[in-house]
């Protein structure tokens, strides 16, 4: 908003007026010592008055705020937090604003009751063919905005009333926007995180378009509504989607508890497969080194190793033949004892024998 200059102060004139006004309260007539006495008084009140008022230009700047300085109404600049001095008005003034402060705003909804006018907006649902539908839905929606300060010169000079009518109308003319370009199964179902980051960064191009200095928190639906006429419909669709949502879920755990243990199981049985063949690499190599050793003594001395080979076959062979002892002359196979591992005889048989 354009706002006009103020006039520049004419410091002679200024000048002018004070020597009259000291003219006046000359006493005695003339160049007596009374008039002097007199002078000096006004010419004290007047510096003390130029002190005080100089004094009034200290300020300070708490955590959290910032300054802006104008100086015949034109800014200057900002301060930080801190004890600042600036000149008095009528030559300077100061605006001190909360910046950091969060601040709060509701569209389609005051004071808890639903406000119909800004709430109600239609969405972009699509024909068969995938264009603009000829009966778009209607939807109720509500919205919160949390926003603070980030440009002060911008937000106290540059538009009329910013964090009041104007983001208002910013507000709803970018939650409309992206409604309008959704159908509405995703501003009632499973699209609404879209739909808040869509809006909030519609929402911060256009307050940075029109310098507000405003910079959006967060922006938050609230309340989204489907038409009284096919609510019940809606609400159906709603809980189909929340039900499909939770069974992937369900089965999105079931996978993430089967499948370690699948992977466990063929890691192990790798593993295994892997030991069981360095065995029996490990065995052949020991068998072929075997094998060579025993070919060269072989060539060395072929009678004593065959004699050596016999002898170690035997010691495995006969342990486990079962044996017999046959005498030619009785014609028939005798009798023998069964011996325990320890050459006794078996308690049964001593006591038959005896």
């Amino acid at each position: 908003m354009y706002r006009p200059e103020e006039p520049e102060v004419n410091f002679d004139q200024v000048l002018e007026r004070i020597r009259n006004f000291f003219g006046r309260f000359r006493i005695g007539g003339g160049g007596g010592s009374g008039g002097n006495i007199g002078s000096l008084i006004v010419i004290g009140l007047f510096l003390v008055g130029i002190a005080v008022w100089l004094g009034s230009g200290f300020f300070t700047v708490q955590p959290g705020e910032q300054a802006a300085l104008r100086r015949l109404g034109k800014f200057e600049s900002i301060q930080s937090p801190g004890l600042h001095w600036w000149w008095p008005s009528p030559i300077g003034a100061r605006d001190i604003v909360f910046v950091d402060s969060v601040r709060q705003l509701e569209v389609g909804v005051a004071g808890g009751n639903p406000v119909l006018s800004e709430s109600l907006m239609i969405t972009g649902d699509p024909d068969e063919e995938g264009q603009p539908g000829e009966a778009p839905n209607i939807v109720d929606v509500q919205l919160l905005v949390q926003y603070d300060i980030k440009n002060i010169e911008d937000y106290l000079y540059r538009v009329s009333d910013p964090d009041g009518q104007t983001i208002k109308d910013v507000t709803e003319t970018a939650l409309r926007q992206v409604i309008g370009s959704r159908p509405i199964d995703d501003v009632l179902t499973d699209k609404k995180e879209d739909i808040q980051a869509e809006t909030k960064l519609e929402l911060q191009g256009l307050l940075d378009y029109y310098s507000t200095g405003i910079n959006v928190r967060e922006v938050k639906l609230l309340n989204v509504f489907a038409p009284e006429q096919v609510k019940d419909a809606f609400d159906d669709v709603v809980r189909a989607r929340e039900d499909k949502a939770r069974i992937i879920n369900l089965a999105d755990a079931y996978k993430e508890s089967v499948l370690p243990q699948a992977r466990g199981e063929a890691a192990r049985l790798t593993e295994s497969a892997e030991a069981y063949k360095q065995e029996r690499i490990a065995i052949a190599e020991g068998q072929a080194e075997r094998f060579k050793a025993i070919l060269f003594e072989y060539e060395k001395a072929p009678e004593i190793t065959r004699q050596r080979l016999y002898l170690e076959a035997m010691e495995q062979i006969l342990p486990g033949v079962k044996m017999y002892i046959v005498d030619e002359g009785s014609g028939g196979v005798l009798p023998l004892l069964p011996l325990t591992d320890d050459g006794q005889l078996p308690v049964n048989t001593l006591g038959r024998n005896q």
